[in-house]
């Protein structure tokens, strides 16, 4: 057993960062393309997240050098939209992330257009809501990036009527290579601790807006990124991105 530290933690968690880097390098730019091409075209990036993930598509939504055309989809939509109870919401006994049946309902709540593309984020990827939602994306005609654990959803059976997991309706499938169960060190007890597929997930995250961006400069194109609202024009200048994509993100 490894001594419990800051030090082997960090240690280990870049080892982990370039085995990840040398593993997914390509997904990592596949998926970058499909993001590129759907902005050249004025279309938005929809994000899905089930747990932890939901952080996923918060580090890349609204802040300075982020895209402004990404969408954070949350299941509490559900919710806030008036499709559900917030009890229904909440029962413990079916926990809504696990819910098969309910893809299409998310797809319906929001203004999706056919030039948009999706990131759809789970470790395990073998839950319901998520891949409800990659299946409704496909039949729509859009572009699946998943992100997902191939450690741990190799390692568990689906819980979705259709026996599909997550990676299976992925255009481009992107293994965050964390172990399976999130924990990266070991105790010497049957407990783990550091989970980190938060960390890898902002790594990639920023990983595919940075090579979107790349290849958006390259053909000359303008980015649509926030820019420091304390730099001359900034606020203006973000202004305007969010009115273009009103509504939509």
């Amino acid at each position: 057993m490894k001594e419990i530290t800051m030090d082997v933690f960090f240690n280990e968690l870049n080892g982990l960062l370039d085995g990840l880097l040398e593993k997914e390098e390509k997904n990592i730019v596949a998926g970058a393309q499909i993001m590129a091409d759907t902005i050249a075209k004025g279309g938005v990036i929809h994000v899905l997240g089930s747990g932890h993930s939901v952080g996923f598509a918060m580090e890349m939504q609204n802040r300075v050098g982020s895209l402004a055309c990404v969408h954070k989809i949350e299941t509490n939509d559900f919710v806030l939209k008036g499709k559900v109870t917030l009890d229904e919401f909440k029962n413990s006994e079916t926990p809504f992330e696990r819910r098969a049946g309910v893809g299409n309902q998310l797809y319906e709540l929001y203004d999706i257009r056919p030039e948009d593309c999706f990131i759809i984020i789970s470790n395990s990827g073998i839950n319901g809501v998520v891949i409800d939602l990659a299946v409704a994306a496909k039949e729509h005609g859009h572009k699946v990036i998943v992100v997902t654990s191939w450690q741990h959803t190799s390692a568990e059976a689906s819980r979705h009527p259709s026996g599909f997991k997550l990676y299976e309706k992925g255009d481009v499938v992107i293994d965050n290579c964390g172990p399976r169960g999130d924990a990266l060190i070991e105790t010497g007890k049957l407990e783990k601790i550091c989970s980190v597929s938060s960390i890898t997930g902002a790594f990639i995250a920023q990983s595919l807006e940075c090579e979107s961006c790349r290849m958006l400069k390259e053909q000359g194109a303008e980015l649509p990124i926030f820019w420091d609202e304390a730099q001359e024009g900034g606020a203006a200048h973000n202004a305007a991105l969010r009115a273009k994509y009103a509504g939509r993100v």
